[in-house]
């Protein structure tokens, strides 16, 4: 980590340095000092093609011009040396105001100066009208800035130029230039998405064959789709995500199976809270799930939404105008998913919940029954801890046999006689406890033992 954090800050000290150079020589020409002429303001970059920086790697491989390199530097500048802009806070004699030309915010917190679209077409172009026109062209939805969420213009009103909004840069490519390492996004109202993961492993999962083989094919998608879409041509005839719905009685293995599939393809698997997402406002509900498949795109990652029907369940018959704005919600649901680049995971109990429109669609949509008996024991036999032991009249195959449960239950009832033992002192647990707490999880799901 030191190494990294080393070559990182060695490389942006040049780079510093460097824009440094081109603020002074802009406002030098600017300001018609010297007779500078205006080739003279590109001074020439750093040199880092020999880089082993993560900065210096992503320009070099990525080949950024001179003006990409300018507007992605000047994205980090307010975390790493604000102080080089504040020659920009300069007041114009004429007008007893700030340079308009020079763009700039003021924060909430920060006391700095944070550039804008405006700021950026400043320093590399001045006043030109042509070069402002190529720069603007950085800042579309097609530029490899955009399509990666690097960097970009934070939202105007429709009223004001599309320059004057802030130049922004991910948290997640920040940290990276910075440390080296990938930031894992923070749950909030922006991102209302919780970092999901498991220590088992595959072996703890006990499903059908049937629904097992179904799980190897996202994985396959995981770890060779990116091949068959760019390498084998394609990217033009299937869509560049996939998609999934996983059925089945609660305890049944939706969410530990999304766990183990991020963790043996090496992606982060983010479980989506709908609570945060869906919204009673117009429009309010698109705006938010916009944000979480933003940050997604082009990530490493595999969304999971549980109790989807929330959010992707059936239509229904336009009665009223918020029928006809529920419908649409779940057609603009239906278009971003179909847009996406990653894996997303929709997660319901039952299958006839979901919009047909969207079963029509999906890759995959699996089926996570209940365990049968053989399974129960299974799960059963690997639940209780090594260190605990079980009182003899317990015959783990017989209650297996009699109780048509859920991994997830079984897993409830072993918490209990656990913690009862612990409660006594004691490693061994009663069957007097088992049955006991056998008999609290039907009645939670309202049965009878």
């Amino acid at each position: 980590m030191a190494n990294i954090l080393t070559d990182n800050a060695h490389d942006l000290e040049l780079e510093l340095e460097w824009f440094s150079e081109v603020m002074n020589s802009r406002l030098t020409y600017y300001f018609g000092k010297n007779g500078v002429a205006d080739e003279q303001v590109q001074v020439p970059p750093p040199d880092l093609s020999e880089s082993s920086s993560y900065y210096g790697k992503f320009v070099k491989d990525n080949q950024l011009s001179y003006s990409e390199r300018i507007i992605l530097l000047l994205s980090l500048i307010p975390h790493l040396r604000p102080q080089l802009l504040d020659v920009l806070w300069v007041q114009n004699e004429s007008t007893g105001r700030g340079f308009t030309e020079f763009g700039g915010l003021k924060g909430v917190n920060h006391s700095g100066f944070i550039p804008t679209g405006e700021t950026a077409v400043f320093i590399i172009a001045g006043d030109q009208l042509l070069p402002r026109f190529e720069i603007s062209r950085i800042f579309e939805g097609d530029h490899l800035f955009a399509k990666q969420g690097i960097l970009a213009l934070s939202t105007v009103a429709s009223t004001e130029p599309m320059l004057s909004g802030a130049l922004t840069i991910s948290r997640e490519y920040l940290n990276w230039f910075i440390t080296g390492v990938e930031r894992k996004p923070n749950f909030n109202g922006d991102f209302p998405a919780r970092l999901i993961e498991t220590e088992l492993t595959w072996d703890h999962l006990i499903l059908p064959s049937k629904t097992m083989d179904q799980l190897e094919e996202i994985k396959h998608w995981i770890l060779h789709g990116n091949v068959l879409l760019k390498d084998w041509g394609m990217d033009q005839k299937l869509k560049p995500g996939h998609t999934s719905l996983f059925y089945g009685s609660p305890g049944t293995g939706k969410t530990f199976s999304a766990c183990l599939l991020g963790k043996h393809c090496e992606c982060d698997v983010y479980k989506i809270d709908l609570s945060m997402i869906v919204s009673k406002y117009i429009g309010e509900t698109e705006k938010n799930l916009s944000r979480i498949f933003d940050m997604a795109d082009n990530k490493n990652w595999i969304l999971f939404f549980d109790e989807a029907d929330a959010l992707f369940g059936k239509r229904t018959n336009v009665e009223d105008s918020h029928d006809r704005y529920a419908n649409q919600e779940i057609s603009y649901l239906l278009q971003r998913i179909e847009d996406f680049n990653g894996v997303v995971i929709l997660a319901s109990n039952f299958k006839n919940n979901i919009d047909a429109a969207f079963l029509r669609r999906f890759q995959s949509v699996i089926h996570f029954p209940m365990p049968k008996p053989a399974e129960r024991l299974s799960i059963w036999k690997n639940a209780f801890s090594p260190k605990s032991v079980l009182e003899k009249r317990i015959d783990l195959e017989k209650i297996a046999e009699k109780h048509e449960i859920s991994g997830g239950t079984i897993m409830n009832v072993v918490r209990y006689v656990s913690l009862k033992a612990l409660s006594r002192n004691d490693n061994k647990i009663m069957l007097d406890d088992l049955e006991e707490a056998i008999r609290r999880e039907f009645l939670k799901e309202g049965r009878t033992v």
